[in-house]
């Protein structure tokens, strides 16, 4: 059996996550499963979890999931990209832009 030829030009979706109690942000791009955006931030958003509580990750977000719980953050989607790179330099000048505090540092583009 032929392995499947992965596509570039799936859909990526651009999210902000927001601390309620101090108000500190976090910009993301995570691919869109099965055409569910909603689904698919939901899955992401569960990984930043899973990595925060098991401790794999010392992140600015993991450690605000860590003091302040998980109920304490909204998810946003703020844009859908069709493609990975351009996905990516969309986070990167988003991120410039913004300068989310959670985010481990702003990205050179």
């Amino acid at each position: 059996m032929a392995k499947r030829k992965h596509r570039k030009d799936r859909n990526h979706i651009i999210y902000k996550l927001t601390n309620e109690c101090t108000g500190d942000t976090y910009i993301g791009v995570t691919v869109v499963q099965n055409r569910k955006a909603q689904k698919s931030l939901r899955g992401r958003w569960l990984r930043h979890i899973h990595k925060a509580v098991v401790g794999l990750a010392d992140y600015p977000i993991s450690k605000s999931i860590r003091e302040f719980g998980e109920d304490s953050f909204t998810r946003e989607i703020l844009h859908i990209i069709r493609g990975k790179a351009a996905a990516f330099e969309f986070e990167a000048n988003l991120i410039n832009e913004i300068r989310p505090t959670l985010n481990t540092k702003m990205i050179n583009c």
